[in-house]
């Protein structure tokens, strides 16, 4: 089966004082929600330089959203098969 689907994602950056944070979700296919969450923080004797702290907090917003997909798949699979599955990153 051949088929194309778009997935968008939601990512909200909050910035305060020294720390970033990044949200992102995203709703699979089966229509699951999935959630993955980061966070960055800034030395005191680092430059505030606020897109720094966004790339570092997205990126591993994005880095766990990427965990809970694999969690949230084995855990169809395992659904389907009856057994426990395990997914390796």
């Amino acid at each position: 089966m051949n088929e194309n689907r778009i997935l968008t994602l939601d990512m909200r950056v909050v910035e305060a004082g020294a720390e970033t944070t990044a949200d992102v979700s995203m709703t699979t296919g089966g229509g699951r929600i999935v959630h993955g969450h980061g966070t960055a923080r800034r030395h005191p004797e680092d430059p505030d330089v606020p897109q720094i702290g966004d790339e570092i907090a997205a990126a591993r917003a994005l880095s766990n959203l990427s965990h809970e997909l694999l969690v949230t798949a084995s855990g169809e699979i395992g659904e389907r098969q009856h057994t426990q599955v395990y997914i390796p990153t």
